[in-house]
């Protein structure tokens, strides 16, 4: 069965990254319900983030080799859904460890084989230009927050399996979402030696502005660390409260949907790529910059809308790129390598972010800015595709 491919692919990001939002802020704490030390959870995390920066890639290959996007995530999807289930029978570390393991690799290719899927769907040069990935995408972002919110009604301090639950109920929902969908324009690619496979990577990876992608992505995307994992500390520190943090912390998520929806496509058509890549860098040299010398909530109230460019405006230019250079029969594997770089740059600057946060403070957001000050000229330079580009990259 089909249904209308705008319908169909926001039904599957809706179940997907509802998913994420009824579970993932609360790992953390279920963990801690386990009676597990703050070492063990660390360990946890650490070794799933590890897991989903390995696997995805390799899912992503796995999926252009056999041409089957959909099949893929569907498996992954219900994979995910199984081992998120699997927690209710797990009560110490190392079972624990073991579950986490297996659903970070279930869900790794997950959001990036959706992607891949989505974007050649909404590829500009397809007739009629059905229907834009930003609002797709705008979707996840909205029903990631409602998930969190409704989760956070549902548990109790001391007993969170409502979330496992809801994690995994939603993960069957978006594996059956995979049938509803249009059938990807990809087919299997014959069979190569391992050598050949390695040319045919070293092929894409060949594509100069496919690599500026993935090397600008991840120094805007990597910016974000110091304040991801120290602005709401920071804040308290400075007197700010809670509910004011979170009026704050939403009006990023507001903005960012709101990009998704409505500004964001205009801004790609009218700026192109290369310009809003660029303005995406220019927002967090802004962003970063002030954030580091004031807690004011005024200040604070207007940089934070400024996250509707240093992720979203960025991620559609980042689509809107792999639309035009990326072959289709090479689009999962190319998603998965662009939120691996992205991944691991944030994931290192996360590291290094509590080091320079202890001994400097407010001013460790100046690196971040200076991260995306390399940015900006690499964006404006180095994502300059003329339509004979175009047509060599679509040749590979």
């Amino acid at each position: 069965m089909r249904i209308n491919g705008p319908v169909a692919y926001v039904l599957l990001y809706v179940a997907l990254y509802a998913a994420f939002g009824v579970a993932s802020p609360f790992w953390p704490k279920f963990f801690e319900t386990k009676a597990l030390s703050s070492q063990q959870i660390a360990l946890i995390l650490g070794a799933a983030l590890s897991m989903r920066l390995v696997a995805g890639p390799l899912t992503g290959m796995l999926a252009d080799l056999l041409g089957s996007l959909r099949l893929v995530l569907a498996a992954c999807a219900a994979l995910a859904s199984g081992a998120a289930v699997a927690f209710l029978w797990a009560n110490t570390f190392w079972p624990l460890f073991f579950v986490a393991l297996v659903q970070a690799a279930a869900l790794a290719p997950t959001t990036s084989t959706a992607d891949a899927m989505s974007v050649n769907a909404a590829k500009p040069a397809r007739a009629g230009r059905p229907f834009e990935y930003g609002w797709i995408r705008g979707s996840a972002s909205a029903a990631f927050v409602a998930g969190t919110l409704i989760a956070g009604r549902l548990i109790g301090q001391d007993d969170l399996t409502p979330i496992i639950w809801m994690n995994g109920v939603l993960l069957v929902v978006a594996a059956v979402a995979t049938a509803l969908l249009p059938p990807a324009d990809t087919r299997p690619r014959p069979r190569t030696s391992g050598s050949a496979l390695l040319a045919e990577l070293r092929g894409l990876v060949g594509i100069s502005q496919f690599r500026v992608v993935i090397g600008v992505s991840a120094l805007i995307y990597g910016s974000h660390a110091i304040h991801d994992a120290f602005a709401v500390i920071r804040w308290s520190d400075a007197g700010i409260a809670t509910s004011t943090i979170g009026i704050l912390w939403s009006e990023a998520v507001a903005a960012e949907v709101f990009v998704f929806f409505l500004i964001g496509p205009a801004l790609i058509d009218r700026l192109g790529a290369r310009g809003a890549a660029a303005l995406a860098a220019a927002a967090g040299m802004i962003r970063w910059s002030v954030e580091g010398v004031t807690t004011s909530v005024p200040l604070l109230s207007m940089l934070q809308p400024l996250h509707g460019l240093t992720f979203a405006l960025l991620h559609l230019a980042c689509m809107r790129m792999m639309a035009t250079l990326v072959p289709p029969g090479f689009s999962a594997t190319a998603q998965a390598i662009y939120a691996f770089g992205g991944g691991l740059v944030t994931a290192a600057l996360t590291l290094l972010s509590g080091t320079l946060y202890a001994r400097y403070g407010g001013l460790s957001f100046f690196p971040m800015a200076a991260l995306c000050a390399v940015a900006l000229p690499l964006a404006w330079f180095g994502l300059n595709v003329s339509q004979d580009d175009r047509g060599t990259v679509a040749q590979r």
